[in-house]
């Protein structure tokens, strides 16, 4: 396994690990499965996280058998419905909005010349991190819209390192979402899961919240 001393970059996930948004991605698409009369569930909610706006939408439309009722042009509509709301939602997100301990643990990344990117399938994630204040913590941001495949598809994480100019070995990607920690395994990155440690039993780390994780203590688990 990897030692600590080879790390040299973080890749982030943004929901769930740099600040809660999964919240109101929650709301949103609830919204939306009720008006195209589809039921919601804790099984479909849970089903999301990680997953893209359109592999989203197919899962939600999955749900309900509705899945080849809409043309293209119909689902595309949607998935902008949708975003526009998420967006409305999260207009009013402060650095107060990042999660316990993320902000100190980003910081100590830079005073110690760690480099970091976000790795999320968000294409808000370069608005989120403005209002978070975070933007000039990171080196880049993996654009989603360039890639060929979501999560579970390693390709986010193998080019979250890429921006870091790193080799995947040297990499420990953040995720609380089991597509997620897939993702980073493919990419042959270090992976570090944070939440429910069954969900997330394919990682290599584990820390049950945000408040956990500081370099000592990835240090004290890969040492």
């Amino acid at each position: 396994m990897t030692k600590f001393a080879d790390i040299k970059g973080f890749a982030f996930d943004l929901d769930g690990v740099i600040t809660d948004t999964a919240k109101f991605h929650t709301i949103a698409w609830r919204h939306l499965a009720e008006q195209l009369q589809v039921t919601w569930t804790p099984e479909l909610q849970e089903s999301l996280k990680g997953i893209d706006r359109m592999g989203s939408l197919e899962m939600i439309l999955q749900a309900g058998g509705k899945e080849n009722a809409y043309t293209q042009a119909e689902k595309e509509g949607f998935a902008a419905w949708k975003n526009e709301h998420y967006v409305e939602l999260i207009a009013d997100l402060t650095p107060d909005d990042i999660l316990p301990g993320i902000a100190a643990f980003i910081q100590e990344l830079n005073d110690k010349g760690y480099r970091a990117s976000v790795a999320s399938a968000s294409k808000n994630a370069p608005f989120i991190l403005d209002r978070l204040g975070l933007t000039d913590s990171f080196v880049g941001i993996v654009d989603p819209a360039t890639l060929h495949a979501g999560k579970p598809d390693p390709e986010i994480f193998v080019r979250a390192a890429e921006i870091l100019n790193l080799p995947p070995d040297q990499v420990i990607g953040l995720e609380d979402a089991a597509a997620g920690i897939a993702s980073i395994n493919g990419a042959g990155e270090v992976s570090l899961g944070i939440g429910d440690a069954p969900v997330l039993a394919a990682a290599d780390l584990n820390f049950a919240s945000t408040a956990e994780v500081t370099l000592a203590n990835i240090a004290a688990k890969l040492d």
